[in-house]
């Protein structure tokens, strides 16, 4: 298949997802995650119709991103990578949602930036529903309070959480703690479920799925 047939396939597939788990059609947004990936094959997805679109590291999506969102207005870029608190000014310049605030430091400067840019940027608290010692996110325990300081203290608006189940675990039961600690945090959406999982993640609640090798072919 080449890749307006992949991406076809996913939004299929994200479609009987919702089906089978009795929710709404187009319930679930697809994020395209494009990194790597030059902005011609971007480009590909972009002229089959996606408009939301991930990538990993703001150095990387400043090279691809500017002049296609100059060209396409309506597109919609998430941050999904691990955040730099010397990066928050070029991260809030250029994405709409900033999917991993995992700690007050990058908190705050996202806040500032917000402010410092006038650019209203949404945010997700990602979790670390694992509590994996190499991976960024909140302890599930102290989600609910960050969630509070977020949004009560810096004024951030967040849109929900986020987060990447342990690879060699059930992701059932991160996604039903995630949906949890979201309702508990008194936040709408869950950014949860990739190329491998996106189907498990529907039924438990995710608003998002995030995928790329899926749609792009393996990196």
């Amino acid at each position: 298949m080449d890749l307006p047939e992949r991406l076809n396939d996913i939004r299929d597939r994200i479609t009987h997802a919702e089906k089978e788990a009795g929710r709404e059609d187009g319930s679930v947004t697809l994020v395209a995650v494009s990194k790597t990936f030059g902005a011609d094959v971007a480009g590909q997805a972009i002229d089959a119709g996606q408009r939301v679109f991930g990538e990993n590291r703001v150095q990387e999506a400043q090279g691809k991103w500017p002049a296609l969102k100059q060209a396409f207005p309506d597109l919609e870029l998430h941050l999904i990578g691990p955040l730099q608190s010397n990066k928050a000014a070029d991260a809030v310049a250029l994405f709409d949602v900033v999917e991993t605030i995992d700690r007050e430091k990058i908190a705050r400067a996202i806040a500032a930036e917000i402010t410092q840019q006038n650019r209203p940027v949404r945010v997700y608290v990602q979790v670390n529903t694992g509590l994996e010692p190499q991976k960024a996110g909140i302890a599930p325990d102290d989600t609910v309070a960050f969630v509070a300081l977020c949004r009560d203290e810096l004024g951030l608006t967040v849109e929900g959480l986020m987060c990447i189940p342990p690879a060699d675990e059930n992701p059932g039961p991160h996604f039903a703690l995630l949906r949890k600690l979201a309702a508990e945090s008194g936040v709408e959406k869950l950014s949860m479920g990739m190329s491998g999982d996106f189907e498990t993640a529907i039924p438990f609640g995710a608003t998002s799925v995030r995928v790329g090798s899926a749609i792009f072919g393996q990196r």
